[in-house]
């Protein structure tokens, strides 16, 4: 009942929550019942009414083998959150892990934790390093996914690494010491819910960071393999059509446009409510409307 009365204030007292939880919300629900939605099967072909523009019959027009772009960014969706979410789930589990971790005990594991394997994956861009991965490993969802998560964790580690060495210094866990609990247990049920919060941010942040380079990675043709729609396979596609089917490129563009937008304006507001100072000035600036 606390969560969803937090969840109702964030929203009322946050534009910007609110404009990337309805943008958000709309993604999924068009990716979950893109079977329903969709007018046509994504990848059936109709060579006679290829590159048609948008009308009745294809409200976003057909490509060049004449496939439906409607359905085809409909279940693009279902590919671009189907990445976002897993990567987010792997990188952030696992940079968590290895952060809290290394920060709680210190010494040689830590440094060489935050001295040699983060700062290594953190020196390279993580796009290009990604598409080495992807390019070594071959296209597919699950290498794409593997190659991200691989790419993104450092990330995540070096948050929760700052996060334990801040907290782990309070009284309070110096007082579950004194009472004989265990580092597990210190770990588990005291350190780790003190650094949800900025990794929930992270995450939220780490969303539309993956949906566009998923998008890239498909668009250079190591993405997921065709038919599968994929938003960066179909502005790929559209490169030779620029000037004769504008409409090729415009509605997927649309939808990375969309994602990435939503879980940034999401990650903010998010940034923000948790703020104590920026939380109580948001919450004072709704309660005088």
């Amino acid at each position: 009942m606390k969560s969803q009365s937090n969840l109702r204030q964030f929203l009322r007292s946050s534009r910007l929550g609110r404009w990337g939880a309805a943008l958000a919300l709309l993604l999924v629900v068009a990716a979950i019942a893109a079977p329903w939605i969709a007018r046509q099967n994504p990848a059936a072909q109709d060579l006679p009414h290829r590159l048609m523009s948008p009308g009745s019959g294809h409200w976003f027009g057909t490509d060049e083998l004449g496939r439906d772009i409607f359905s085809r960014t409909l279940y693009g969706a279902r590919i671009s959150l189907t990445v976002g979410i897993s990567v987010v789930l792997g990188a952030g589990l696992v940079g968590l892990a290895i952060g809290c971790v290394a920060g709680y005990f210190g010494g040689a594991f830590d440094r060489f934790v935050n001295i040699i394997l983060i700062n290594t994956f953190l020196s390279f861009p993580g796009v290009l390093l990604a598409i080495a991965l992807a390019a070594s490993l071959g296209p597919g969802l699950r290498n794409v996914i593997f190659a991200l998560v691989i790419t993104g964790w450092a990330g995540y580690a070096r948050l929760a690494r700052a996060q334990v060495l801040k907290v782990k210094e309070m009284d309070f866990i110096a007082a579950a010491r004194s009472l004989g609990a265990s580092d597990a247990r210190i770990l588990w049920r005291h350190l780790l819910p003190n650094t949800v919060q900025p990794v929930l941010i992270q995450a939220t942040i780490g969303m539309a960071s993956a949906i566009l380079a998923e998008s890239t990675l498909s668009f250079l043709g190591l993405g997921v393999l065709a038919p599968t729609p994929s938003w960066g396979a179909m502005l790929n596609d559209a490169r030779n059509h620029l000037f004769d089917a504008p409409h090729m490129i415009v509605f997927p563009a649309l939808g990375i446009m969309a994602a990435v937008l939503s879980f940034n304006l999401l990650g903010d507001a998010l940034r923000d409510w948790l703020d104590p100072r920026t939380r109580s000035f948001l919450i004072t600036q709704d309660l005088t409307r």
